[in-house]
């Protein structure tokens, strides 16, 4: 049987419109947004359908948007097409991945993802931050230039998206010093549209509510291997699952180190599931040319129909 892995967008992978195919051609995919608005008592279906954008990308909408849209899509995924061996999500997309992986209930991923975009966005309120993406240097070199700079003020990284595309985030001072000294060494840095200073210290107000929120869900053993943002590892503990989910707000996401996990596994079939292609965008930019590697997306019917056609 052929190895696939099933990767979950987060935020920055919106669109006004994302989920309406499949919400109106699966009734599976109205049970997840009706179950969605109940929890959060946001007209979910209306703002992913129709926006507005700016309100559709407050995070305390986007974070249950986003996951009531990954989730649809993979429960018509499994209906159709059948389940995968692996999985991961990007940041908010890991409580995605943590669902499909059988280790949080849908219910519960969407009360997580709920709470988690109301204190982050109660912090970013509170500690006004930036974040930018540094694109053309190598992990070790952007460390270097982070650390110099918090001398100014609070700067770490946040993503290690792709080799050379690594984002930063923290106050807006030492973000903006850490990225002058690596545009000085010939990379580019571009300031990102977020509402927050995303993990980073700046955050960290959100964690302590967050972990005793955890604490009231449900952990299984993971029914596929799940890797974390946090270590890029698996675990097969649902108390060591929980205790890294605690540490996921404040910690970089090692996205690049993940994808490197799943190539040595051998995977030869990507699904980004949900909205977008930011996933994709960044495993081309990972797979080597020479990698048996086939990525696809699956967030509406005619890319659902191509990913059964070649793999059904």
């Amino acid at each position: 049987m052929k190895k696939i892995a099933f990767l979950f967008p987060g935020q920055g992978s919106q669109s006004v419109g994302m989920g309406e195919e499949f919400y109106r051609e699966y009734d599976i995919v109205r049970e997840i947004f009706d179950m969605a608005e109940e929890i959060t008592r946001i007209n979910l279906s209306k703002l992913c359908f129709k926006g507005p954008m700016e309100e559709l990308t407050a995070t305390v909408n986007l974070q249950p948007a986003v996951t009531a849209v990954n989730l649809g899509c993979l429960a018509v995924l499994e209906k159709e097409a059948g389940n995968c061996q692996y999985c991961a999500g990007h940041s908010l997309g890991e409580f995605s991945a943590l669902c499909a992986a059988g280790v949080v209930s849908p219910p519960d991923t969407l009360r997580l993802v709920f709470r988690r975009g109301e204190l982050m966005h109660r912090e970013a309120t509170r500690h006004r931050g930036v974040m930018q993406a540094i694109v053309g240097l190598d992990m070790d070199v952007v460390s270097e230039l982070v650390t110099e700079a918090q001398n100014e003020g609070v700067v770490s990284v946040a993503n290690h998206n792709t080799k050379q595309q690594i984002v930063i985030t923290g106050a807006a001072r030492p973000v903006e010093k850490a990225a002058a000294l690596a545009v000085a060494k010939g990379a580019r840095a571009i300031p990102l549209k977020v509402s927050g200073a995303w993990h980073s210290e700046l955050i960290k107000g959100a964690q302590d509510d967050f972990n005793q929120f955890l604490d009231t869900i449900e952990f299984a053993s993971p029914q596929k291997t799940l890797f974390f943002n946090v270590t890029a590892d698996t675990s097969h503990d649902p108390v060591e699952t929980r205790q890294i989910m605690a540490r996921q707000l404040c910690s970089p996401v090692r996205w690049y180190e993940s994808m490197n996990r799943l190539m040595a596994e051998e995977v030869p079939v990507f699904v980004e599931v949900g909205p977008g292609r930011v996933l994709a965008g960044l495993l081309k930019k990972i797979l080597p040319a020479d990698y048996p590697g086939k990525i696809y997306n699956v967030g509406n019917m005619k890319q659902l129909e191509k990913f059964i056609a070649e793999n059904g």
